[in-house]
């Protein structure tokens, strides 16, 4: 059975840092563009930052927002992805989504909330 589940997210103050985990279960993620996105309440869902599958490099990419501040990673051996958040800001308060695409297969996680508020 294909899953992402989300975790690591909650309560941060600003200039504080959480680390979201993505883990798959019914594929291999080294093979996935794997990717973390945000839905902000009254807002559109919104790329965060992406890592290619290792086939194609696993180049990263970022949102200007989240430039110099996260970081995403993949641990394929563990079949999980990352995204170390350093330097939260009030506005990066958003559900956070993972998400894997290869061809045709698209797979998203259920979300985890993370709040940044002092």
């Amino acid at each position: 059975q294909v899953r992402l589940v989300e975790s690591g997210g909650g309560l941060a103050q600003p200039g504080g840092s959480l680390r979201l985990s993505c883990a798959a279960s019914g594929f291999a993620i080294s093979i996935y563009h794997m990717s973390w996105y945000r839905q902000a309440p009254g807002k559109d869902r919104e790329l965060v930052a992406l890592i290619t599958g290792s086939i194609n490099g696993g180049r990263t990419d970022y949102a200007d927002s989240v430039k110099g501040r996260f970081t995403i990673s993949r641990d394929n051996a563990k079949n999980t992805m990352y995204l170390q958040m350093n330097s939260l800001k009030p506005e990066d308060t958003a559900v956070y989504y993972c998400k894997a695409v290869r061809s045709r297969d698209l797979y998203w996680g259920e979300g985890t909330q993370v709040t940044v508020s002092s």
